[in-house]
């Protein structure tokens, strides 16, 4: 399986679709066997189409920071699933999902020059 982070400086961008790029983890036997990196394509990311982009990829689940339900509904439909409220270095955030450790803050940012993205 795979897992995306949207990236920036090598941490969660604070706005799933304000990214630098992806940071794509393939996963075995709850282990990060492979790292890939994807552009982030201009514009927002719920209107960007990188939905289906990135579930053709084969990725499963998305650990981002902050994101509207547009986004998350998008991605959702693409079978991809959301743990939003995620910061910090890409690698620590995704073993720490591995882990168990990271749940959906359940929190979306409802419009998009959203200041509360900490």
């Amino acid at each position: 399986m795979k897992i995306c982070l949207p990236t920036r400086d090598g941490v969660i961008d604070a706005h799933f679709g304000h990214c630098d790029h992806y940071t794509i983890y393939t996963i075995e036997n709850r282990q990060i066997v492979a790292e890939e990196t994807m552009a982030s394509p201009e514009g927002c990311g719920c209107k960007s189409g990188i939905a289906p982009v990135l579930a053709q990829a084969g990725v499963m689940v998305m650990l981002g920071g902050n994101m509207g339900d547009g986004a998350k509904n998008v991605l959702n439909a693409s079978g991809i699933d959301v743990i939003r409220g995620c910061s910090g270095p890409v690698r620590e955030v995704a073993e720490a999902w591995l882990r168990g450790e990271l749940k959906d803050n359940l929190i979306a940012c409802d419009h998009h020059d959203c200041g509360d993205h900490h």
